[in-house]
C-alpha cells in the first residue's frame, strides 16, 4: 500500500508532534508500506526516513497545497494535523490523527486569504498582517469543523483527546479511536543503569514555549526547598520563555543548581535522563491547549526514570502512578515543593526496572496496528 503522510511537523524539528509523525512513518515502512511524508521545508534540511520519501513541498496554505493531491498513486492519505482536514474533502481515502492543539487552538492557517490581492485598504502593509491572521484563523476553524466529519477515521493520542475532540466536534462521533502512542525504539536499547548517588538530579524536557508547562512554577517550589535537600534541576528544551526563566533562576537564588541545556539530540537526552533520578513536568491545561499524552513521560520512563506529573489531562494515561512515576493534583508551587520533598525523602520510591517495564508496553506497533484496522483499503 502507498501510504501519503502529510505532517507540517516533522524532524529535524524537536516536539511531540514531530516524533509522533516519524515513528509512524517508520513503523509503515517497516512492515513493508511505500510511504511518502509531504512536510515543510526546514531551515536545518530535511531528515533522513530509509525506506521512505521525504518531500518538503508543504506552504500552510489549502490553495497552494492542492497540488500534492494530483499524486494518483497513492492509496491512503494519513493526515497527522487536523489543519490539513481539508484532505477529505478533495480525496477519498483519508484518515487524521489529532493531538489536542492542532483543533483547540488550530495554528497552521491553511484557509488565511492573500488580502492583497484586493483593492483599497487591504493593500496596506501595517493593516494587511493583522488582518490576514485573524480572518485566516476564523476561517481555519470552519475548515476544520467542516473537514473533520469527512474523514474515514479520526486517531487521538490519548482517551482523555478523544473525549476533548468529541466534546468540540459532536459530528465525528463513531469515527474516532484513540491510538495511543509509542516509545521509540532507542529508549529501550541502553542497559538500565544503577540509580544515581549523591546530589538528587532532577530534569525537565519540554518546549518552553507555553506556560502550562509550568517550568516556573517547578523553579518556586525548588526555591522552597533549596536550603534543606541537596539537588540539581536539568531543564532540556528551548523557546520565548526561556529568558525568563533564566532571570528567575537568579532571582530565585537558584543559580549553579539550575541548568538550561536547550535543545538535544536523541543520544544525549537518552544519557541526561538514565543520569537523573526524577523527570519533572507538571503541566496545567490551558486555554487551547493540554497534554494530550505526553511521550517524555515515557522516554524518561524508557531510560529508567519515574515521573512527577500533573493529575490533569492526557498525563492520567502516561503515568502509572506507584509504578513508573507520581502526582500532584494542583500544580502549584508549594503542592509541587511537597511532592518533591516526599521524593527526596525517600518516602515514595520506584523501580529502574518497573519504569522501563512500564514504558515498554506502549510501542509503535500497537499503535500503528491500532491505525491500519481503519484504513479504507484500496483505490475507489
Amino acid at each position: 500500500m502507498h501510504i501519503g503522510v502529510i505532517s507540517p511537523e516533522f524532524p529535524p524539528d524537536i516536539g511531540g508532534v514531530e516524533t509522533y509523525a516519524y515513528e509512524f512513518a517508520r513503523e509503515l515502512v517497516r512492515r513493508g508500506h511505500c510511504v511518502t511524508v509531504y512536510t515543510q521545508c526546514h531551515r536545518k534540511g530535511e531528515a533522513v526516513l530509509p525506506g521512505a520519501e521525504v518531500v518538503p513541498s508543504l506552504r500552510m496554505r489549502r490553495s497552494l497545497d492542492r497540488t500534492i493531491l494530483d499524486d494518483r498513486s497513492i492509496d491512503v492519505w494519513h493526515v497527522m494535523n487536523a489543519a490539513y482536514a481539508w484532505v477529505a474533502l478533495e480525496a477519498p481515502a483519508v484518515v487524521v490523527s489529532v493531538h489536542g492543539n492542532d483543533f483547540l487552538e488550530p495554528y497552521v492557517p491553511v484557509a488565511q486569504p492573500a488580502l492583497d490581492r484586493l483593492p483599497g485598504i487591504w493593500r496596506s502593509s501595517s493593516i494587511r498582517p493583522k488582518a490576514e491572521r485573524a480572518v485566516g484563523a476564523w476561517l481555519t476553524r470552519r475548515l476544520i469543523a467542516r473537514s473533520l466529519p469527512r474523514a474515514a477515521h479520526i486517531y487521538t493520542n490519548s482517551r482523555y483527546t478523544e473525549r476533548v475532540f468529541l466534546e468540540k466536534f459532536p459530528a465525528c462521533r463513531g469515527i474516532t479511536s484513540a491510538a495511543m502512542v509509542g516509545v521509540s525504539p532507542e529508549f529501550l536499547l541502553d542497559p538500565l543503569a544503577d540509580a544515581p548517588v549523591g546530589t538528587t538530579k532532577l530534569i525537565t524536557v519540554c518546549r518552553l514555549a507555553e506556560e502550562r508547562k509550568n517550568v516556573n512554577r517547578v523553579l518556586r517550589a525548588l526555591a522552597l526547598l533549596k536550603d534543606r535537600y541537596p539537588f540539581s534541576y536539568t531543564v532540556v528544551g528551548d523557546g520565548p520563555l526561556r529568558p525568563g526563566l533564566e532571570r528567575l533562576t537568579g532571582q530565585l537564588g537558584l543559580k549553579g543548581r539550575v541548568r538550561f541545556t536547550g535543545f538535544v539530540d536523541t543520544a544525549a537526552l537518552r544519557a541526561l535522563l538514565a543520569q537523573s533520578d526524577l523527570l519533572v513536568l507538571t503541566s496545567s491545561i490551558g486555554r487551547g491547549s493540554h497534554e494530550g499524552f505526553g511521550i517524555a513521560y515515557l522516554e524518561a520512563n524508557a531510560c529508567g526514570t519515574p515521573v512527577l506529573a500533573a493529575r490533569l489531562a492526557g498525563a492520567v494515561e502516561a503515568v502509572q502512578e506507584g509504578v513508573s512515576g507520581f502526582f500532584v493534583d494542583t500544580p502549584e508551587p508549594q503542592v509541587i515543593s511537597a511532592a518533591l520533598e516526599r521524593f527526596f525523602c525517600k518516602r515514595v520510591n520506584f523501580a529502574r526496572s518497573s519504569c522501563r517495564q512500564f514504558a515498554a508496553g506502549f510501542t509503535w506497533e500497537r499503535v500503528v496496528d491500532r491505525a491500519l484496522s481503519y484504513y479504507p483499503v484500496g483505490r475507489p
